[in-house]
């Protein structure tokens, strides 16, 4: 077993063993034992009391972060090139922005974005890029508004913060809420209201305890545990 460094130790030292911490102190102590040098990724865990292999237990939704997730998210944009749509989208700020082009690439292996946006009209093209996208969580997808006629707003809110998210088949929702560089109050108000869309997404069929545990921790520190019901709705 490899020793701890000295900053492992620090960061062992403030969190106390078996504590369920309030998402208010979980946020303060996170920055506290955070010592990478790069601006750390703030990640969320929460395993819910559901069966992911039932159809009427699947827990997916999208939520607006209201401070954002700190990473420039790259978005392609698949529609019809010189087209007034396609304006639309690069004055929202989509990063790439055309059809039969981008789709050439992503035959290629190109993935170098991401977030896909297209419209209706325009998936019959983009089914045979499911082999490619779909382990990479790239398709489009109607319930994560990546699928829509108003390309432009759907690009405005992803670039703003909206993420999409999926429970796993292990029942956890995994997802990034912003980064370790955001204040105590920005990190608190962003896995809040992860964790209450969560709350608000709870399939009618789920019986039991439906949150059953939540862990914040950054990129490579440790984990926190933090109490469900310190999350106020």
């Amino acid at each position: 077993m490899s020793k701890l460094t000295k900053n492992q130790k620090l960061a062992a030292g403030k969190i106390e063993a078996g504590k369920a911490y309030s998402l208010n102190e979980a946020a303060k102590l996170l920055k506290e034992i955070t010592f990478t040098k790069f601006d750390a990724s703030v990640d969320i865990a929460v395993r819910l009391g559901v069966d992911p292999r039932k159809a009427n237990q699947m827990v997916r939704g999208v939520v607006s972060l209201p401070h954002g997730t700190g990473k420039q998210v790259r978005v392609l944009v698949l529609v019809a090139p010189d087209t007034e749509i396609a304006a639309a989208a690069k004055e929202a700020g989509a990063d790439y922005v055309g059809l039969d082009e981008y789709i050439d690439k992503i035959k290629g292996g190109w993935t170098d974005i991401d977030v896909i946006i297209t419209m209706p009209s325009v998936m019959g093209k983009i089914g045979a890029l499911g082999r490619v996208l779909g382990p990479r969580g790239l398709m489009p997808n109607p319930k994560s508004g990546t699928v829509t006629n108003e390309i432009g707003n759907a690009v405005r809110e992803v670039k703003a913060g909206k993420i999409d998210f999926k429970v796993d088949k292990s029942g956890i929702i995994h997802t990034s809420v912003g980064k370790v560089s955001f204040t105590p109050e920005q990190i608190k108000d962003n896995a809040r209201e992860f964790i209450n869309t969560i709350i608000r997404l709870k399939p009618s069929s789920a019986k039991g305890t439906y949150l059953k545990s939540i862990h914040i921790s950054s990129t490579m520190s440790a984990g926190i545990k933090i109490d469900p019901k310190s999350v106020d709705l």
